[in-house]
C-alpha cells in the first residue's frame, strides 16, 4: 500500500470510528434520516468490508399484523448498503451516490430484532475507483440480508434486499 492509499485508509478509519460513536450516529439519523431514527435503526458494526444494522421489533417499527413493517426492514437494509458506500467515497473528492433501483424478497415474519448485513465492501471500492478513474457514472447492486435468531438459536434469513447505487465522480 502506497502513502496515498494508506492516508485514505486512515481517513476512512476515522470516519468509521466517528460514525460508530452513539452520539454522532444519533445526530446523523436525526438530521438526515429521522424516520430511521424513529424506527430504531442502528449501525452496530462497520468496517471497510461489512456493515451490520439492526432494527428492533417495537411499536414504532411494527405493522398491524404484529411483525416488523416492511419499510422498517427496508430502512435498515438500505442503511447497511449506504453507510458502506459512504465509507468508500469518504475523502475521495466530489463523489456522489444515489439509489436507482430497489428490490426486496420477504421470506419470514419478523417479530423480534432483525439484523441486516451488507458484506460487499471490496466490490464497492472497485466501483468507486472506476468512477473516479473514468469520470463516468458506475452502478453497483448491493445485497443486504436480513436475519433473526430463531427459536433454536440459529440465524434465519427473513428477507433480502438489492439496492442499485449509482456512483459518480465530479472531476474538476
Amino acid at each position: 500500500m502506497n502513502h496515498t492509499e494508506s492516508k485514505l485508509k486512515s481517513s476512512q478509519e476515522k470516519f468509521i470510528k466517528k460514525f460508530l460513536n452513539p452520539l454522532n450516529q444519533f445526530i446523523f439519523l436525526l438530521v438526515k434520516l429521522p424516520a430511521a431514527l424513529f424506527m430504531g435503526v442502528k449501525v452496530i458494526e462497520l468496517n471497510h468490508d461489512v456493515a451490520k444494522v439492526t432494527v428492533p421489533y417495537r411499536w414504532s417499527s411494527q405493522n398491524p399484523f404484529r411483525s416488523t413493517y416492511f419499510a422498517a426492514q427496508a430502512a435498515a437494509a438500505e442503511m447497511s448498503t449506504g453507510i458502506l458506500c459512504s465509507v468508500h467515497i469518504h475523502n475521495r473528492g466530489s463523489v456522489s451516490m444515489l439509489i436507482t433501483d430497489m428490490r426486496a424478497e420477504y421470506t419470514k415474519k419478523v417479530n423480534k430484532k432483525a439484523l441486516f448485513i451488507c458484506s460487499m465492501g471490496k466490490e464497492i471500492d472497485k466501483v468507486v475507483e472506476q468512477a473516479i478513474q473514468t469520470g463516468e457514472g458506475q452502478q453497483i447492486t448491493l445485497e443486504a440480508v436480513g436475519k433473526i435468531t430463531g427459536e433454536n438459536g440459529q440465524e434465519e434469513i427473513v428477507s433480502r434486499f438489492w439496492f442499485t447505487w449509482s456512483i459518480k465522480s465530479r472531476k474538476k
